[in-house]
């Protein structure tokens, strides 16, 4: 299995290579791809060292399989053509998400979409990740109708400019700001740009996303999306009104029987999901599990998941292993 990694260098391309070696997905031949000014770098992957090469480079080695990660112009621009060579692309970033003729995938959920025909397939949004798979098992069984989220992002989820923006106004040093605004001791409500309709970009994956996933649109969306000062995790306050009433038991039960998903829901000994704990992990976290008092047959519930991870590079990598498993590369 000839493996490419574009954006190899950056943040998402770093836990990429790390969950790979972690799960030891089948490589025979790995490409670590970069942008023109990383090319020539040195970047080691279980004890060797590979030199990171150009995305017309990659192309020409004709990989199996390229694991996208490189922003959306460049997955524009050069997914079409890995696969006009043959190459499976699974893409990080949203370019595609929203594509009519792309499948956007996670895998507990709808891997069994997939088939050999599709060369460019979509990973969602981290914060649609964590938040489909707490309610795809919910929805089967109840069937939501109003999802009310608010989102509670690590400043990860920008990127290495924000992260070091943190670190900095912790330390009191003055640097270069990935933000309006302080991000210490600070909650800004404004992920990605903003929209005609007074949403972020980041609010709209959140509303449009899980309709696409769960091949349902029948139920309707709301988000707002705040960066918090957590350096990694994602965290989500989520109201669900369903068509059926439920047992608080059987929520818990089900959650605790899918595929991914910890709950973490003890009020006795203060056990609850944090991004703290959820950090390095690629499972989904579930707790403060209770019923909406105000309103029939709704119920709220705090996710946290590790946005790098399963939030991007593992369900990544999780949709390579269902081609690789299912003979579909």
């Amino acid at each position: 299995m000839k493996v490419a990694v574009v954006g190899a260098t950056g943040m998402v391309g770093n836990v990429m290579l790390q969950v790979l070696a972690e799960r030891n997905f089948p490589i025979t031949e790995l490409l670590l791809v970069a942008s023109e000014r990383s090319v020539g770098k040195q970047v080691s992957y279980k004890d060797k060292t590979y030199t990171v090469i150009g995305l017309q480079d990659a192309v020409n080695a004709k990989p199996d399989i390229a694991l996208f990660s490189a922003g959306g112009t460049t997955s524009e621009q050069w997914a079409p053509k890995f696969a006009e060579v043959g190459c499976t692309v699974v893409d990080n970033s949203s370019a595609w998400r929203m594509d009519s003729t792309k499948k956007l995938v996670v895998p507990e959920i709808n891997g069994n979409v997939l088939t050999k025909e599709d060369k460019i397939i979509a990973n969602p949004n981290c914060s649609t990740i964590q938040l489909v798979m707490a309610l795809a098992p919910l929805h089967k069984k109840y069937r939501m109708k109003r999802v009310v989220i608010s989102t509670y992002q690590s400043v990860s989820g920008t990127g290495v400019k924000a992260v070091q923006q943190l670190e900095n106004e912790t330390k009191g040093v003055k640097g270069e700001m990935a933000y309006h605004y302080p991000i210490n001791r600070n909650a800004i409500p404004h992920c990605d740009v903003f929209l005609e309709n007074g949403y972020t970009k980041e609010e709209m994956k959140l509303v449009k996303e899980p309709k696409k996933i769960l091949g349902d649109d029948s139920f309707s969306v709301t988000a707002t999306a705040v960066r918090i000062p957590t350096a990694g995790g994602h965290s989500e306050a989520v109201n669900v009104q369903f068509e059926k009433d439920f047992d608080l038991a059987d929520v818990r039960k089900l959650l605790s029987e899918t595929s991914g998903v910890i709950v973490q829901d003890n009020l006795d000994t203060n056990t609850y999901p944090m991004p703290i704990y959820a950090n390095n992990k690629d499972e989904v976290f579930v707790g403060r599990i209770r019923r909406d008092e105000s309103q029939s047959n709704t119920l709220n519930m705090w996710i946290v998941a590790d946005n790098l991870r399963k939030g991007a590079a593992t369900n990544t990598i999780q949709i390579a292993e269902y081609l690789v498993e299912n003979n579909l590369v």
